[in-house]
C-alpha cells in the first residue's frame, strides 16, 4: 500500500498485512538491510520524527527498540519513534489525510523474503500499535480491501479502505463472526466449518486458535496460501483430484505444492465453497489455483498442523470487509479491477 511519512511527506509502499501489527520501514542508516527499488526513509530529513523514550505507553508492548518476525522467518530490528503518516483520499487524486504522532518502526536490520518493491509492513491487525487501531476514532472501527487477481494487467491497482466507504453491503454479502482472543489480539479468527469439493463436503477440524472458544483459522492478507491441517488437506487435495477434468498432472517448478496441473483452457476445476460459520463463500479457479509458472498452476492449500490461515489467494476478487465494532467479517463477490468509490 501507499503510505508516506514525516514532514514533508515521504512516500513509502510497504505490504499491508492483517496478521500483524507494527508499522515500520526500512531506515537510514542501514546496517543490515534487504534491497529496495526506491529511497530509503531518512529521519533526519523529517521535522516530526521523534524517537519514544522507553518510558512511555507506547514501549508497553514493543520498548524503545524494537525486534519483530514474521511466519517465513523474515525479521525487522530497529527504533519505535512517533511519525506523521499521510493517506491518500477518496476525495480526490490530490486530497490526503495527515495523522500526527503515529506510532512506527524505523528499521535498520531487515531481511528475508521481502521484496525490493516495497519498503516495509503496514501492520493492519487488531493489536495496540496497528494502523487500525491508531486511526480508532477516525474510521469507527471498519476497513476493507479488495485484492486484484494474480492475473490482472500489472497497472491494476487493489483498494484499501478505511471508514464509512469500508463498508460492504448489498446483494451477495457473506458474513460471518470475528471470534476475539484477548490473548492474541493481533489476529482476525473465524470459524471454519467445512469445505465442499463438487458434491463432496469435508468438515474441518482445525485446532482452536489462542484461547477462543470456537476460532479455528486466522484470515491473513500478508500469507500467500492457504494453510491447513496435514489431514484435511490430505482429504481436500484428493477430492480435487478425483473431480478436476482436461488437464494433465505434474510437478511444481519449485518442489513446494503437491497438487498441480498442466494450466490453460482446458483445465476444469470442480466448484469449491468454504463455510464459515454463518457464511457460504463460493470460491473461484483463481482462488483455488495458483500459476507457479506460465504452464503449471498448483493448488493454492497446503499441509500445515501449527496454524490455520486463510490467505490472501483465497480471497482475490472479494470486498473484505472487517467491521471490529460488530466484529464481522464480510465477503463480497467483486471485480476488483474496477473502482466502486
Amino acid at each position: 500500500m501507499n503510505i508516506s511519512l514525516g514532514t514533508p511527506p515521504f512516500p513509502i509502499v510497504a505490504i499491508a498485512d492483517t496478521g500483524s501489527d507494527l508499522i515500520w520501514t526500512q531506515c537510514k542508516p542501514c546496517t543490515n538491510c534487504y534491497k529496495q527499488n526506491a529511497a530509503v526513509f531518512s529521519p533526519n530529513s523529517s521535522s516530526t520524527y521523534k524517537t519514544v523514550p522507553c518510558q512511555s505507553s507506547a514501549c508497553d508492548s514493543l520498548q524503545s527498540e524494537y525486534e519483530a518476525s514474521y511466519g517465513d522467518q523474515s525479521h525487522t530490528k530497529g527504533d519505535i519513534a512517533v511519525e506523521t503518516l499521510t493517506l491518500g483520499s477518496t476525495a480526490g487524486p490530490r486530497r490526503h489525510v495527515a495523522f500526527p504522532k503515529m506510532v512506527i518502526g524505523c528499521g535498520h536490520d531487515n531481511a528475508g523474503t521481502f521484496s525490493p518493491k516495497g519498503s516495509g509492513i503496514v501492520g493492519l491487525g487488531g493489536g495496540s500499535v496497528s494502523l487500525v487501531t491508531q486511526l480508532g476514532p477516525h474510521i469507527g472501527g471498519k476497513f476493507s480491501y479488495c485484492l486484484v487477481p494474480s492475473s490482472a494487467a500489472a497497472e491494476a491497482t487493489s483498494t484499501l479502505s478505511f471508514g464509512q466507504s469500508a463498508v460492504v453491503s448489498g446483494n451477495g454479502v457473506a458474513t460471518t463472526p470475528l471470534i476475539p482472543d484477548p490473548s492474541q489480539p493481533t489476529f482476525y479468527v473465524v470459524q471454519l466449518e467445512a469445505v465442499s469439493v463438487g458434491s463432496k463436503k469435508i468438515p474441518f477440524h482445525g485446532s482452536t486458535v489462542g484461547e477462543t472458544s470456537s476460532g479455528n483459522i486466522i484470515v491473513d492478507s500478508g500469507t500467500t496460501l492457504t494453510l491447513v491441517p496435514t489431514d484435511f488437506f490430505t482429504q481436500l487435495s484428493s477430492a480435487v483430484e478425483s473431480q478436476v477434468t482436461g488437464s494433465n498432472k505434474t510437478t511444481d517448478p519449485q518442489g513446494y505444492l503437491s497438487l498441480c496441473y498442466v494450466s490453460g483452457p482446458k483445465l476444469k476445476v470442480p466448484s469449491i465453497t468454504a463455510h464459515f460459520k454463518g457464511a457460504d463463500v463460493a470460491l473461484t479457479v483463481e482462488n483455488v489455483f495458483i500459476k507457479v509458472s506460465d504452464t503449471v498452476a498448483c493448488l493454492a492449500f497446503y499441509g500445515n498442523d501449527d496454524v490455520s490461515i486463510y490467505g490472501n489467494v483465497a480471497q482475490q476478487n472479494f470486498r473484505v470487509g472487517y467491521d471490529l465494532q460488530k466484529h464481522t467479517l464480510s465477503f463480497k463477490p467483486t471485480d476488483c479491477t474496477q473502482k466502486f468509490f
